[in-house]
């Protein structure tokens, strides 16, 4: 028999396959998918000529590889981010599923979502953008860091006053945290995901990225148009109504 196959060796070539496709889900439609074919190229051609064994060429290419370890770590820095605060979100969720079915009980997020889906409304009525982003686990003060500080209980009066076009804190975003509205004019990441459709602003821009930065969820009302949008894992919901929006919503803070 040319070849011995493991049972050990078909769960290796199944655990890569998986984390190749974790890892391609996170950049797919980014610069960094180019950057990542180069580099899957340059591993199949150093595999290939290893099994040759073409001693000079796959020393180069050898040390290429190793070198560049560094080199991707910086420039998938972002990428690198994302996939961890994947791992430790999945893990958390998974601990605390576990812990709420031996409990017998769910810990919902405490959010007001009946003010954030009626601001939503109004501001989309009248055409006012907004930019509300609700935090899950992962902590968001390196946003709010060189913002203003609110410290007021959510309400949707307030959220609607804070977005008015002639309010000095509309530009930005809010970042609210349980029940309350810890910040507003929060400058956030924006993403560098390159298939977005040509209307989306860079509100729109900024609440995919913060989603991919953190595992926090955004309300997004576009200036010019009304529409009412949701982001979540670095995906963006658009024209949807409060009633979904309120759906959304209660479903990502498991607050039912």
């Amino acid at each position: 028999m040319f070849f011995e196959i493991r049972i050990l060796d078909i769960i290796d070539i199944v655990l890569v396959a998986m984390l190749l496709y974790q890892v391609y889900k996170l950049i797919k439609g980014t610069v960094a998918i180019n950057i990542f074919i180069g580099v899957l190229s340059i591993y199949g051609l150093w595999f290939i000529v290893k099994a040759f064994k073409m001693d000079l060429l796959s020393t180069i290419l050898g040390q290429i590889l190793s070198v560049g370890v560094l080199a991707l770590i910086i420039v998938f820095q972002q990428e690198v981010r994302r996939f961890l605060l994947y791992i430790g979100t999945q893990y958390t969720h998974y601990r605390f599923s576990i812990k709420n079915i031996r409990h017998k009980q769910k810990t919902p997020i405490r959010v007001n979502i009946d003010a954030i889906a009626k601001a939503a409304r109004n501001m989309s009525a009248k055409k006012t953008g907004a930019l509300i982003v609700i935090r899950r686990k992962a902590t968001l003060s390196h946003y709010t860091s060189n913002s203003d500080a609110i410290g007021a209980v959510t309400s949707n009066r307030l959220l609607e006053n804070i977005f008015f076009k002639n309010s000095p804190l509309h530009d930005g975003a809010v970042i609210i945290e349980n029940e309350i509205i810890v910040a507003a004019r929060c400058v956030l990441p924006s993403t560098d995901q390159l298939d977005l459709p040509a209307h989306y602003g860079m509100r729109h821009r900024a609440a995919i990225g913060i989603s991919e930065a953190s595992d926090a969820v955004v309300v997004v009302v576009s200036e010019e148009t009304g529409e009412i949008s949701f982001a979540e894992t670095g995906k963006i919901v658009s024209n949807i109504s409060e009633q979904e929006l309120r759906t959304y919503l209660e479903k990502a803070l498991d607050n039912t």
